[in-house]
C-alpha cells in the first residue's frame, strides 16, 4: 500500500494526464448588439494655478470661455483681450456602458488640447458629452485626479508622470439611454471574440447539451445563434446559464507578434519550427569626431579656425552557421533561439528569414 501510494504521487508529480483546460462561454463570446458607445465633448478646466493655456496662442480657449460666460448672462466686448492663465481647453471622453440608464454615473477622461502646462488641481465645468449621432447622452463635471507632479524654477524643470491628462471617477451623469435589440426577436446572436470554426461548433454543442437540442446553431466561424425565451426575465436567466457553460479550450492558430518599435516578440504555444540552419553576423559602424584647431602664422592677419576630423570604422562579427533541429514545442523553440545569442532586434530579422524559408509554420504579424 505504501509503495502504491508513493508511485501514484510520483506519477502525479511527473505530469499525470490532466483534464483539458476549460473556459466559460462568457470569456470567449459576447451578445451582439450589447456594446459600449463612445462619447466625447469639448470642455474647459478652471482653477489652475497659472498653468493653463496661453490664450494668445490658443484662441479657442478664450472663445470657449466667452461662450460659457454668455450662457450665464455675461457678455464680453468683441475687442476684449482676456488672458486666462488659469483656464485650459480640454477634450472629455467617456464610455457609455450597455443598458446605461438616466442618472447613472460613469467615469470620464480629460485631456488637454492646448499648451497648458498642467491640469493638476483643476475643475471641469459642465460639459455635454455627445455620441456619434450628435445627440447629448451625458453631462460631465467635477475635480480632476492627475497622477503626476512637477515643478520648475530658474530654467530647470522636474516632472513625474503625465500632467496633461486626468480622470474624474463618476464624473458624468447619463442623461439618455441607448436602445438595444436585446429583448427583440426570437433569437440572440453570440459573437465570438476571434473567428474560429471549432470554437463556434463547441459552443453550439455545449448549449444544446445543456438547454436541449436545437437551442443553438453555429452560423459561421464567429456567430452562434440561440433560440431564447420571449419573456425578458426568462431571457436574462437563459443567458446567465449559457454564459456559465464550460467547454474545452481550442489551440489557437500559430502566430508570432513582432513589435518593431520596442523589439518585443511574442509567440503562442502553437508555433513550431522545422529543421533549418541559421548564420547571423552583426555589422557595426563607429563614427568618431576629433576637433582640430588650425592657427595662422604670426603677423599673417589670419584667424584661428576650429575644424573636426571624422573617423569612420566598419566592423563585422563573424557568424557561424548554427543548425536548428525541429522544435515541436514552444519551449524547444525558445531554447534554440536563446542559443543563437542574438539580440531582440536581431531576432526580428531571423524570424522573418526563417518564415520566408518555410521552416516556421506560424503567421508573422508586425505591429
Amino acid at each position: 500500500m505504501v509503495w502504491s501510494s508513493l508511485l501514484l504521487a510520483g506519477l502525479a508529480w511527473l505530469g499525470w494526464p490532466q483534464d483539458a483546460h476549460a473556459i466559460r462561454i462568457k470569456e470567449i463570446a459576447a451578445v451582439q448588439g450589447v456594446r459600449t458607445n463612445q462619447l466625447t465633448g469639448f470642455g474647459l478646466v478652471v482653477g489652475l494655478d497659472g498653468t493653463g493655456d496661453q490664450t494668445t496662442q490658443m484662441p479657442y480657449t478664450s472663445q470657449g470661455m466667452s461662450n460659457y460666460l454668455q450662457q450665464l448672462g455675461l457678455n464680453l466686448p468683441a475687442d476684449a483681450k482676456v488672458q486666462l492663465k488659469n483656464v485650459a481647453a480640454v477634450l472629455v471622453t467617456a464610455q457609455l456602458p450597455a443598458f446605461a440608464q438616466p442618472g447613472q454615473m460613469i467615469d470620464v477622461t480629460v485631456s488637454s488640447m492646448g499648451n497648458a502646462k498642467s491640469l493638476r488641481g483643476g475643475t471641469l465645468i459642465t460639459t455635454p458629452l455627445k455620441g456619434a449621432d450628435g445627440e447629448i447622452y451625458a453631462l460631465a463635471q467635477g475635480n480632476l485626479l492627475v497622477g503626476g507632479a512637477g515643478a520648475s524654477a530658474g530654467g530647470s524643470k522636474v516632472q513625474i508622470n503625465h500632467l496633461s491628462a486626468g480622470r474624474i471617477p463618476s464624473g458624468a451623469q447619463v442623461e439618455r439611454s441607448v436602445p438595444t435589440a436585446f429583448a427583440l426577436g426570437d433569437t440572440i446572436d453570440l459573437g465570438l471574440n476571434s473567428s474560429d470554426f471549432l470554437t463556434a461548433s463547441r459552443v453550439a454543442e455545449a448549449v444544446n447539451a445543456k438547454m436541449g437540442a436545437g437551442t443553438a446553431s453555429a452560423v459561421d466561424g464567429r456567430v452562434v445563434r440561440l433560440r431564447a425565451p420571449a419573456n425578458p426575465d426568462a431571457r436574462v436567466n437563459f443567458l446567465a446559464e449559457v454564459e456559465e457553460l464550460q467547454l474545452e479550450a481550442t489551440i489557437p492558430a500559430a502566430r508570432v507578434i513582432i513589435n518593431t518599435r520596442t523589439g518585443s516578440i511574442v509567440m503562442n504555444q502553437a508555433v513550431t519550427l522545422g529543421s533549418c540552419a541559421v548564420a547571423h553576423g552583426n555589422l557595426s559602424v563607429t563614427i568618431s569626431s576629433t576637433p582640430v584647431i588650425s592657427q595662422p602664422n604670426p603677423l599673417s592677419r589670419g584667424e584661428t579656425v576650429v575644424a573636426e576630423k571624422a573617423d569612420i570604422k566598419i566592423s563585422q562579427d563573424s557568424g557561424a552557421i548554427i543548425q536548428m533541429d525541429a522544435a515541436p514545442q514552444l519551449s524547444d523553440l525558445v531554447r534554440m533561439l536563446n542559443g543563437l545569442g542574438a539580440t531582440p532586434q536581431d531576432l526580428l530579422a531571423i524570424l522573418q528569414a526563417i518564415k520566408a524559408a518555410g521552416a516556421m509554420n506560424a503567421e508573422l504579424e508586425v505591429i
